[in-house]
């Protein structure tokens, strides 16, 4: 007869998402509003792109860096939300080894690339109103096409290694994770082997990308501020503060939720598991529901364009 340990060894093909482990009745209310906002980052993020692509008034730097950012917002929700809504509907709660893993990949390094564009979207509105006459020959197509590829090369190199940590770990304490999503430490928890090096690089890693990402978006909308502040021009200085102010805010937004997002998981014994499980989702629903609001549909030459 098998012992038990053999059983707890074996080697695991597939995870079973349980979402709201606790409050499993709350799915099919929640499956309404989170395929309307679904919706409505597909269809602005997919309207965004096609209006830049077929305007050729719209073929600059700074839309290329919109382009950038839409083409991201999309991934990210094609990655998440499908899955969600799949096991809310069809009670489909199985993802392979190989798919969760990949999802825990784009998670991570598109989250990442994402602060890193608005980063370089800062640094663009900086030379804007800061450098006006130097902006042409700085942001350049050039540029964005280096850009591009610092934001991929820099993300993806720095959090490649997370999946790759994850997945040579031993799981023996079953295939049933409780979270809609493979977030690294709802499925890491699952090994019996030590993870403390897995958790302590995913934990420095991004925080050292992304603190570092908004301490440069900081600086250079504290300089915009500084000089939006001397310009005399009646009304300028109100458009400039408008459009930069609600880009801010914006990006705010995105750090302030993923700050709760990792403090609340920090506090798990303190706050209910189904807290920071409905953040996750909606961390990859909102912004990219906003962000071609904010920055497309504020922007008159894009209003033109739609």
């Amino acid at each position: 007869m098998a012992s038990p340990s053999n059983y707890s060894t074996a080697p695991v093909s597939e995870f079973l998402l349980i979402c709201f482990p606790n409050y499993q009745s709350w799915q099919h209310w929640l499956s309404l509003p989170l395929s309307l906002l679904f919706l409505l980052a597909m269809g602005a993020n997919a309207t965004l792109l096609l209006t830049i692509q077929l305007e050729a008034s719209l073929h600059e730097p700074m839309y290329y860096l919109l382009s950038l950012l839409s083409l991201l917002d999309i991934v990210l929700c094609l990655t998440v939300i499908p899955k969600v809504l799949a096991i809310f509907w069809f009670d489909l709660r199985s993802i392979s080894f190989s798919a969760c893993f990949l999802q825990m990949f784009i998670m991570n390094c598109f989250l990442a690339m994402e602060s890193c564009t608005f980063m370089v979207m800062a640094y663009d509105r900086y030379v804007a109103i800061c450098h006006p006459l130097r902006y042409p020959s700085i942001i350049t197509d050039r540029f964005v096409v280096r850009a591009t590829i610092f934001v991929v090369a820099r993300n993806g190199l720095f959090f490649l290694p997370v999946p790759v940590l994850s997945s040579r770990l031993r799981y023996c304490a079953g295939n049933i994770i409780k979270n809609c999503i493979c977030t690294n430490l709802s499925v890491s928890k699952l090994s019996c082997d030590d993870i403390t090096f897995n958790r302590l690089y995913q934990f420095v890693a991004g925080w050292t990308l992304l603190g570092s990402d908004l301490i440069l978006i900081v600086l250079s909308y504290s300089f915009i501020l500084k000089a939006v502040l001397r310009i005399k021009a009646e009304g300028a200085a109100a458009k400039a503060l408008s459009t930069c102010g609600s880009h801010f805010i914006l990006i705010l937004f995105f750090s302030t939720v993923l700050l709760v997002l990792v403090i609340t998981n920090l506090a798990r014994k303190r706050i209910p598991p189904d807290v920071p499980i409905l953040l996750n989702i909606l961390h990859h629903l909102i912004p990219p529901a906003l962000n071609p609001i904010v920055y497309g549909v504020r922007t008159k030459e894009i209003k033109q364009g739609i």
